[in-house]
């Protein structure tokens, strides 16, 4: 299976368990890979053989500029949800949501949650 990788993301979110995380907000950073069968948009050089990424970008930016969730973990788990059924010609989404400025005295990059979900045999999106 091929893959498309979509790095380095950045949005600005309001999510968190802390009232101050869902007034004040941060950025997050989003990576997303992708497998789907690319031959055919190899091949033809056409565009409704692929993902077209900026209409994936304006997706993902929806989900994590929109209503605030408390946990990384559901955030990354709607976007790999909301990829999955916009784009039914990808078998499986990598789905890497970094929050890197917790609200914590604590020094280190940021924490990131990353989550694997795929199509089973009946098209039911499961975990990978």
């Amino acid at each position: 299976m091929d893959k498309m990788k979509v790095k380095g993301m950045r949005f600005y979110g309001y999510h968190g368990v802390y009232p101050e995380e869902n007034k004040l907000g941060q950025q997050y950073a989003v990576d997303l890979e992708l497998h789907l069968d690319l031959e055919q948009a190899a091949a033809t050089d056409d565009l409704q053989y692929t993902v077209n990424y900026a209409e994936l970008h304006a997706l993902v930016k929806e989900i994590v500029e929109g209503p605030p969730v408390q946990l990384i973990e559901t955030l990354a788990g709607n976007i790999a949800s909301r990829v999955l059924e916009a784009y039914t010609m990808i078998n499986e989404a990598m789905v890497a949501v970094t929050k890197p400025h917790p609200p914590f005295d604590i020094h280190f990059e940021g924490v990131s949650v990353e989550l694997r979900r795929k199509r089973d045999e009946h098209g039911k999106i499961v975990r990978a």
